[in-house]
């Protein structure tokens, strides 16, 4: 330990080890552990880590502390990061391991209903909201200063185990930092830590256009007559019940209805034609040819008249 009090820099090949072998022993014991996986380039690199970042790098009460906070987060010194409601609980290895809990206000309820209002009609899906896919006046919305859904420096309580007497110690600030390359991958947690439920977005979008449409006036209603009657056309009278069909086997055929064409207003009638007379079939000419054969003498019966009269005339 140094003369005041601090205890010697460990390189961060040093750390990053003893940041793993820490890790390890916590999930061999049971723990369920968390870590921010060690990182290359931008800390965030989605809509919502970036806003967050974007909103701590905003506030002037921070600007001291960040830049060690994104040094710690990127070697992977943050080895278990749990996020629940207005709460973070986080260990993060310096010369030591440290513990750090950080508490967030949770939205106040009239604020968020202002965010809801002005989103509403915007935001299609909760899909779409969650993966940042919206229109910049959306996003310039949800993540404007003092009174969108980020929170500011009085918003945030924070304590770290470490024997730092800054308000906001390296260790805190890799945390804040570690909250945003979580919400790269799960954004929804944002929602969650500030105490406000996402659906509310989407259950106010389209909440301006009333889709309940108004009752027919009746007295602005056309009966059946009146309409024939203007426009000119007719309207068939619809029975009540279907006609009866007829028996499969045959039997009397049911008679037809006809529509009558009508000159005026008067409905049309209905009338029923009598079912035509079954033709009967001419008799064959079998008959017939009999009863001539009969009344013609065979020409045997004639051969044998003539016969006879000449053997009178002979004698």
């Amino acid at each position: 330990m140094s003369y005041y009090g601090w205890k010697p820099y460990v390189p961060v090949a040093k750390r990053r080890a003893s940041a793993e072998r820490a890790a390890a022993k916590a999930r061999k014991s049971g723990q369920d552990m968390k870590p921010v996986a060690p990182i290359r380039g931008a800390v965030a690199k989605t809509f919502w880590g970036k806003a967050w970042c974007d909103n701590l790098e905003g506030y002037g009460d921070f600007a001291n502390r960040l830049p060690r906070g994104r040094t710690y987060v990127r070697n992977g010194s943050v080895i278990d990061l749990q996020i629940g409601a207005g709460a973070v609980r986080a260990q993060v290895m310096g010369s030591s391991l440290y513990r750090v809990e950080v508490a967030i206000v949770d939205v106040a309820k009239r604020q968020w209903e202002r965010i809801a209002a002005d989103c509403a009609g915007s935001i299609d899906t909760l899909v779409e909201l969650l993966q940042g896919k919206l229109s910049k006046a959306v996003m310039e919305r949800i993540s404007r200063p003092r009174d969108g859904l980020f929170p500011g420096p009085k918003e945030i309580d924070f304590k770290c185990s470490c024997p730092d007497w800054a308000s906001m110690c390296k260790h805190v600030a890799a945390v804040l930092y570690g909250i945003g390359n979580r919400l790269d991958q799960q954004p929804e947690l944002l929602f969650t830590l500030r105490g406000v439920d996402a659906a509310d977005l989407i259950a106010n979008a389209g909440s301006g256009i009333d889709s309940r449409v108004p009752p027919a006036d009746a007295d602005k209603v056309l009966d059946g007559d009146a309409l024939a009657d203007v426009f000119g056309i007719e309207l068939a009278s619809v029975p009540a019940t279907p006609p009866a069909s007829s028996p499969s086997g045959g039997g009397a055929r049911t008679p037809r209805q006809t529509k009558v064409k009508t000159s005026g207003p008067v409905a049309p009638a209905v009338v029923t034609k009598p079912a035509k007379a079954p033709v009967k079939t001419p008799a064959k000419k079998t008959a017939t040819a009999k009863n001539t054969a009969a009344a013609k003498p065979s020409t045997t019966t004639r051969t044998r008249a003539t016969a006879a009269k000449k053997t009178s005339t002979r004698k």
